[in-house]
C-alpha cells in the first residue's frame, strides 16, 4: 500500500505523537520511514535570550542545527528500536511545512503523516498552519492524526 512514509517533528509532544503513529504504520507495512525537522539558524547570543521569551510549543523555531540533528537522531533510534529497518532523516532550514513538502516531493514519498495541532476552529483557515498547508499542497496522500 505505502512503501514510504514521511513525518515531520519539532520535538513537541504533539509531534512525538505523530512520529509514533508514523513508526507504527511504517513497521506494520514494512515501509521506509523518512523523518524531517526544520530549523531557523540564529546567532548563539540571540538564541539564549530568545529561548527565554518564546512559548514552549514554539521553541523548535529557534533551535540551532545541532539540536535538530539530535532530535532527528533520537526519532531515528526510536524507529529502529521499534523495528523499522529503513529510516532516513532530513534537517532543513526554513519553514516546517515547506520542509515537509520539499522532502516529500524530492523523495517521492507515498504518505505524509502530520498531527492535527493547529487545525481547530478559525486557525484551520490560516495558511501558516503546518498541517493545513501540508494537506493542501502535498504531492501524495496525507494522514492527519489526532495529537491533542
Amino acid at each position: 500500500m505505502f512503501g514510504s512514509i514521511l513525518v515531520g517533528t519539532d520535538g513537541s509532544e504533539t509531534a512525538s505523537t505523530a512520529v509514533s503513529h508514523a513508526i507504527a504504520l511504517a513497521g506494520a507495512l514494512g515501509a521506509k520511514l523518512q523523518i524531517v525537522s526544520a530549523y531557523e539558524p540564529i546567532a548563539e547570543h540571540r538564541l539564549r535570550s530568545a529561548r527565554v521569551e518564546v512559548p514552549k510549543d514554539l521553541e523548535w523555531m529557534i533551535n540551532p542545527h545541532q539540536d535538530v540533528l539530535a532530535l532527528l537522531e533520537s526519532a531515528e533510534q526510536q524507529a529502529r528500536t521499534e523495528g523499522v529497518e529503513q529510516v532516513e532523516t532530513f534537517a532543513r532550514q526554513g519553514d516546517a511545512a515547506d520542509a515537509i513538502l520539499d522532502v516529500a516531493e524530492e523523495q517521492r514519498v507515498e504518505l505524509i503523516i502530520v498531527g492535527n495541532k493547529g487545525m481547530t476552529g478559525a486557525t484551520r483557515f490560516l495558511l501558516g498552519s503546518v498541517p493545513n498547508k501540508v494537506s493542501h499542497h502535498a504531492p501524495c496522500s496525507v494522514l492527519i492524526v489526532r495529537t491533542t
